[in-house]
C-alpha cells in the first residue's frame, strides 16, 4: 500500500513570565530555510504523542521546560510549508527561565505582545499569533 500524508509537526507559543510578571512570547530566529523567526516546534517522531513531541520540541529549541495550558489550534492548509504539506497542532503553554537556543535555532527572542516582529514571520506564524492574540 502506498499511502501519502502530511508530515505531522508540533509548534508552541510559549508566554514566558519572571515569576507573575509576563515577559513576552519566545519566537526563535531559525538557522535554516525558510529563514526568519518562527515559533519554536518540530516534528512529532513515530511513537511520541503530539504533548511529549512539543515538550522535547520546546527543549530542543528554548532550552525551556514548558507547561503546556491548551491547544490553539490545528493548522493544515497544504501551502503553510514551502518545504511541503505539512500538519501543525499548536499549544499554548507557560515557561519561566532564560531561554537559550539549540536545535535548529539560530538565536532565542522574547517580544512584547505590541512588539511581534509579523512582517518577518515564516510559514503561518503571522495567522497563528494573530489567532492567539484575538483569542485573548
Amino acid at each position: 500500500m502506498n499511502i501519502r500524508t502530511p508530515l505531522l509537526a508540533v509548534d508552541m507559543i510559549i508566554r514566558l513570565w519572571e515569576g507573575e510578571r509576563f515577559r513576552g512570547i519566545v519566537l526563535i530566529e531559525r538557522k535554516n530555510e525558510p529563514k526568519g523567526y518562527a515559533l519554536p516546534g518540530g516534528f512529532v517522531d513515530v511513537g511520541e504523542s503530539v504533548e511529549q513531541a512539543v515538550i522535547r520540541e520546546m527543549k530542543e529549541e528554548t532550552g525551556l521546560d514548558v507547561e503546556i495550558s491548551h491547544i490553539l489550534g490545528v493548522y493544515s492548509d497544504p501551502g503553510r510549508d514551502p518545504r511541503g504539506h505539512v500538519v501543525s497542532v499548536v499549544f499554548v503553554g507557560d515557561a519561566q527561565g532564560k531561554p537559550e537556543a539549540g536545535s535548529d535555532a539560530r538565536k532565542v527572542h522574547v517580544f512584547k505582545l505590541e512588539d511581534l516582529p509579523f512582517g518577518n514571520l515564516v510559514f503561518d506564524h503571522q495567522r497563528i499569533l494573530r489567532d492567539f492574540i484575538r483569542s485573548l
